[in-house]
């Protein structure tokens, strides 16, 4: 039953068939074919553009016959697995026969806007699960079978950031949830990762002002308006300066509901803007 093989991207290359058994896949090109048809789950891919990152640098005499062999050696690896005719031939190329939730890539993608959905729309809890759900995918480096290859490299880079995106969502909707305290070690780690990024700055501000400790979240601020003059030169983005009177403007706490509101508006706010110059949030 082909449709019931899934594939694992979001680490070392992970192929199972319907019983949860793995399948091996042997010799990096074969990973890397995989792979770039695993991408494109349920639509064709043109033979040209496999056989263009296949062998980017020293194309073979015949492109088109050794994609072809490829795909050959690939189908009787995963047919001997029980996968069935899972890649299909088409005039153009190539396709492999799965839904798209059937690659944790995709499925990764579509839970992350599923839970900024409900997070937009005010429903924390509901927002809080997708997003843990769609956090335990990743098992590690995305695509590391085809890493060094230049497709590889920039679909990773950008899995990674929209993980760090997903993570920053499910802390704001942990933050809308009423935590603090609990989350005031997680977003220290996160923020030691990339001391310019703005957006967890202004969740570690706010978990901070949370959890009574309205001192430690304005050194917070001071301390990333330092490094931000001092590394790129600019001043702190309006979003995040929002975070900071927003909290400077209540001496005693988030002791009152109107005070909480307040200061998780100025969160709502910051997220909608998207990836601030000095954060791009490239994702943990």
């Amino acid at each position: 039953m082909p449709n019931a093989l899934r594939i694992g991207l979001l680490g070392p290359l992970q192929v199972r068939d319907e019983t949860g058994r793995p399948v091996h896949v042997g010799g990096r090109q074969l990973r890397i074919l995989l792979t770039l048809l695993a991408l494109s789950a349920g639509r064709v891919v043109p033979a040209g553009s496999l056989a263009g990152q296949l062998w980017p640098d020293d194309p073979p005499g015949n492109p088109g016959n050794a994609l072809q062999t490829l795909v050959s050696r690939l189908r009787a690896e995963l047919r001997q697995a029980g996968a069935g005719a899972v890649i299909e031939s088409h005039p153009a190329g190539y396709r492999l026969a799965v839904p798209p939730d059937a690659v944790d890539v995709m499925a990764f993608e579509a839970l992350a806007a599923q839970g900024r959905r409900a997070l937009a729309d005010g429903d924390a809890g509901e927002a809080a699960r997708v997003l843990r759900d769609a956090l335990l995918a990743w098992r590690g480096q995305p695509l590391a079978d085809a890493a060094g290859s230049d497709f590889a490299d920039l679909a990773a880079a950008k899995l990674t950031e929209l993980r760090s995106s997903v993570l920053a969502d499910r802390i704001e909707a942990d933050l809308a949830l009423g935590e603090g305290a609990s989350l005031v070690g997680e977003l220290r780690v996160l923020l030691s990762a990339n001391p310019l990024a703005e957006r967890p700055r202004g969740l570690l501000m706010r978990a901070l002002y949370a959890a009574g400790r309205q001192a430690e979240a304005l050194a917070a601020y001071h301390e990333g308006r330092e490094l931000l003059a001092d590394q790129l030169g600019v001043d702190p983005s309006a979003q995040l300066e929002q975070v900071y009177l927003g909290i400077l403007r209540r001496p005693h706490g988030p002791s009152a509901d109107p005070e909480r509101a307040e200061v998780r508006a100025q969160g709502s706010r910051f997220r909608r803007s998207g990836a601030q110059p000095a954060d791009q949030f490239r994702r943990p």
